[in-house]
């Protein structure tokens, strides 16, 4: 299998309100895109379109975020909108803040970025990224009638090992899961509980690609990859917490 991984070059800035799924049907123009290829988009483009951007500013800190934020010296108002982006607070101590976002996402901060945006603001995650995945690969179909998956991803944490990996929050026409269970290996052994998190491998690769500073590249092409189609959603890759033997 030869896959290729390269970004989509030039790719302009994004500002609050902008159409980014005119802008990337437009930027597609300037490569050769395929069938079955992968655009693995980072969220904070899709974030900062839809207006998921808040002027902190603009934030009058909770109670709670005042405390939260006295115990870890930093800006309640901040920490106020991780707590209006989360469910549930999962691990907190004097530096780190572990949370559940709305979306069931057990990551750092509910996935509140204050990295690629303007001024004293910082960015949520999408609403509904599978929805934003869609209308991008409704879209690129409308108008280059080439069936594509989507994949937007942020980079998270994980908490037995040390350093960051870009993770798929949203899909369009690709199974983020791939189950083989029940083929083969070399020697005969049959697989029973192989499940690939085809869309997490995905994004993690393009993240060698995209970057997480100044690169410029949020939008990145995948080819060569073989995966299955489906109506599933990011969120089932989501362990359900009575699996989850780390809480």
């Amino acid at each position: 299998m030869d896959i290729s991984i390269f970004p989509l070059k030039n790719f302009p800035i994004i500002n609050p309100g902008e159409s980014l799924t005119e802008i990337i049907v437009r930027e597609l123009k300037k490569i050769d895109l395929k069938n079955h290829d992968i655009l693995v988009i980072a969220h904070t483009i899709v974030s900062k379109a839809e207006n998921q951007v808040y002027n902190l500013n603009e934030i009058t800190p909770s109670p709670l975020a005042i405390h939260i934020g006295t115990i870890q010296d930093k800006d309640p108002r901040k920490i106020e909108v991780i707590l209006r982006n989360s469910k549930e607070i999962v691990r907190m101590n004097d530096r780190v803040l572990i949370t559940s976002s709305l979306h069931g996402f057990v990551c750092a901060n509910s996935g509140i970025d204050q990295s690629n945006t303007a001024g004293n603001t910082v960015i949520s995650l999408p609403i509904d990224p599978d929805l934003s995945a869609r209308r991008i690969k409704k879209a690129i179909k409308e108008n280059y009638g080439l069936d594509v998956a989507i994949i937007i991803t942020d980079t998270f944490g994980r908490p037995l090992r040390v350093g960051t990996v870009n993770f798929a929050i949203g899909v369009a026409g690709i199974n983020p899961l791939e189950d083989i269970r029940g083929s083969y290996d070399l020697f005969g052994y049959e697989l029973r509980s192989t499940i690939i998190a085809r869309a997490d491998e995905v994004a993690a690769a393009a993240g060698i690609v995209m970057g997480q500073a100044n690169e410029g590249t949020p939008v990145i092409i995948v080819r060569g990859v073989k995966y299955s189609t489906n109506e599933a959603s990011a969120r089932d890759l989501i362990r359900n917490q009575e699996k989850d033997v780390f809480r």
